[in-house]
This record gives structure tokens, sequence and C-alpha cells, in this order.
């Protein structure tokens, strides 16, 4: 299935906005960058192996007592494991040309900042928005895409004046919460959880996660960072680059400081598929529907002739042409109409729409179907796209509702 969370980050973030601009970033960069960012040093999690029969490896901080949560053998000492996958660039395997995969998209946003600033020639407050793979050698992946170790990460740097950081810090979150109920989540599956001191990364002066409610418990989608100066000074000592900004309006030159939303897209995948899951029980059967958002679903409309009757296919492939021109129309004509309306309740097509033999023999309308409702209404084909329109719109109200 693939949902179209993705493009409608960028544009949400990106395209719909004037303060923000995208950027495309290396995967493999100068290991210097890792160096600077702290990622070599410190960019661990607490490792510990079972001591008896299985052998397994475990985060220590996901355990709980002495024992193994598989075998119950003992556990050994905990030691540190760099989470980043360590490849060489170049024919030779030597220390010289060892590099890493980049475990976050951020830190090719802060060692590009000089070029996007010159190029788009940006006041502050902006942003430079990055979609991308980030790759993580995870000691426990699990919960099916929650945690993987190669993910889709959606992450934006908002630079700006050190003395309005707590005030975008505060936006970023209530905007972030947004995106998520704009989207369809239900605000009460939602929370926000600050960090306490004890966990926030060092770089941060505040953090703030947003929390899904899973079956597996209250984890995490996005976080709210408050990143300080910490990546611009760092990449600025490590390679010499004055990454200072000038205000032409104050005269003053600083280090811009930077608050980052930074989500997952496989999560928030997840997250909208586990909060649009429904089971419906019928007079028969229990219906399954994915109830998403007109705008995330993989499918927006489909084109469903009563069935493969030479008499039906033209017309039918007529109103997929006029749908496919404006949504993602899908045209279905194998097994019953029930069987193929079920089918698209359960990867979340908003609408449905049928052509039946009294559409070519006598009025030359369809039957718009809705998903949520199963109500069925009579429109012209000349007047399907308004019509389609404006059940989308409906659509969109109740889900966000």
């Amino acid at each position: 299935m693939q949902c179209r969370d993705k493009s409608e980050d960028n544009k949400n973030i990106v395209r719909e906005r004037e303060d923000v601009v995208g950027l495309d970033a290396a995967i493999l960069m100068h290991p210097d960058v890792w160096v600077a960012s702290g990622h070599v040093g410190g960019f661990t999690d607490p490792l510990v192996q079972c001591q008896g029969e299985c052998k397994e490896r475990f985060r220590a901080d996901t355990l709980d007592g002495e024992a193994c949560p598989k075998c119950g053998g003992k556990l050994g000492e905990a030691r540190q494991f760099n989470l980043m996958f360590k490849t060489f660039m170049g024919p030779v395997e030597d220390d010289a040309a060892q590099i890493w995969l980049r475990p976050e998209t951020a830190q090719g946003i802060f060692v590009n900042f000089e070029n996007v600033l010159n190029s788009s020639r940006k006041k502050l407050p902006f942003g430079i928005a990055q979609i991308g793979k980030s790759f993580r050698n995870e000691i426990t992946p699990g919960n099916f895409i929650f945690r993987t170790r190669e993910f889709e990460q959606m992450e934006m740097e908002y630079f700006c004046h050190p003395d309005e950081a707590e005030k975008w810090f505060e936006y970023w979150v209530e905007f972030s919460m947004g995106f998520f109920t704009r989207f369809g989540i239900r605000k009460e599956m939602l929370r926000l959880r600050e960090h306490t001191d004890d966990e926030r990364p060092h770089y941060a002066t505040r953090a703030t996660d947003i929390e899904y409610r899973f079956s597996f418990g209250w984890s995490e989608l996005e976080t709210i960072n408050h990143r300080g100066d910490h990546d611009l000074k760092a990449h600025s000592e490590k390679s010499g680059k004055d990454l200072s900004y000038f205000d032409e309006q104050t005269r003053e030159r600083f280090i811009p400081h930077v608050v980052e939303p930074a989500m997952g897209a496989d999560r928030t995948l997840l997250a909208l598929l586990a909060d649009a899951y429904d089971e419906e029980e019928g007079e028969k059967e229990i219906r399954t529907v994915l109830r998403l958002h007109p705008e995330i679903a993989p499918v927006t409309v489909a084109v469903l002739p009563l069935s493969k009757k030479d008499t039906l296919v033209p017309t039918a492939k007529r109103v997929h042409e006029i749908l496919s021109k404006s949504w993602n129309a899908q045209y279905d004509d194998t097994q019953s109409i029930g069987r193929r309306y079920r089918r698209q309740d359960e990867v979340g097509t908003p609408l449905c729409v049928t052509v039946d033999f009294k559409t070519v023999e006598e009025d030359d309308a369809v039957t718009i179907r809705h998903r949520d409702t199963m109500e069925q209404i009579r429109v012209p084909i000349e007047n399907l796209a308004a019509a389609v329109g404006d059940q989308l719109e409906a659509i969109r109200k109740d889900v966000t509702s």
C-alpha cells in the first residue's frame, strides 16, 4: 500500500509556505560531518547480551530486571553500541576510506545552510526541509514498521534569531500536532510529552515528543527540538567555514538558533493506518474499512462497471478517464460488485462510482457510493466531477472533526 503521506508532508511544510525551502542532500557525506555532529563519539545505545542459552542481544534501556526476557538467562554487562552503519568508499577498505550511512537527514541541512541561504536569498526566520532515507543499526527493530534499520525521515530545521527561538519552538509544536489531526488522526490518540533532563539530547535546550497510542503503547511520531546554535557552531569549527548570519536591518551578526520538527514517514503511516482501521458488524459478515482522509487514501475514487458486459465497458472507461484527470482513480471489474465494494473499503477508497445498465440505456448517470455511510446517490455523468469533489470535501470534514 502506498499511502501518500510523504508528498502531503512536502506540500504542507514546503509548497504551502514561503518561509521554508526543500532540499535533497547526500546520503553519503564526508566522515568529518559525523565527527563534528557528535554521532561518531556519542550516537550510541546501551547493549546487553544474554549469557544463557539464547545469546540474544537487547537494548538495556528497554529491559526490566537482570534476566533475559527470552530464556531467563543472566544478562551480561551493558556496553555502548554505535548505531551508525559503517561502509567504505573506493576500492580499498582502510580507515582513510571509511564513511557512514547517514543516521539522520538533519546534518545534510546544516552543512548546506550557507548554500541554501545564498541561493534562495531567504531572510531569517526560515526553514530548510528534507524527506529522505536514514539508516540506523538498531539492536532490536520491531513493532512492524515502527522501528526499522532503514527508514524515511521528514525533518525541517527552522533557523531564527536566538531571542525568538522559544516562540518558534512553541509554534512548531502546535503546528506539528495540527499536521496529524489535519489528516484524520483522532486528538484523543495523541499527546505531548516534554523530555526530562536525563533523556533530552545533549544539544537540545528543549525537546517535546508527539506520541500516538499504538496497540503496543504510547510511542513517538515526531520530536520537536530546540537545538540552539550547537550544529552550526560545530560544523563551523570543524570546517573553518563561517556559518554566522548577518542581519542587514539590525546590523547584527550571530549564529542562528534552530528549531527542529523531526518525524518518521513510516511511523506516521503506521499511525494513520491504525487510527483509520475499523470493523463493522453486518447482517452476514464483518465489514472491514479504512476511514482514511481522502488526501492520503491510495485510491481516491474507484470506477466499478456492474459487469464486464461489452455494453458497459466503454462508458465505464469514459467515466474513469474523466475522474483520473483530477484524482487517483482505479478501474476494477473483477468479481461481484459487492466484493469490489468491500475491497475498496479495505484499502480506504472514499468513493466508488458504479456504471450500470440504466447508465447506458436510460439516463447517462452513475451511482456514487460513500465509503463510510454506504449511502448512494445518482448523478449525471456531466456533473460527476463536481459531485465527487463535493463528496470528498464532506468526507474530509467528517474525518477531521
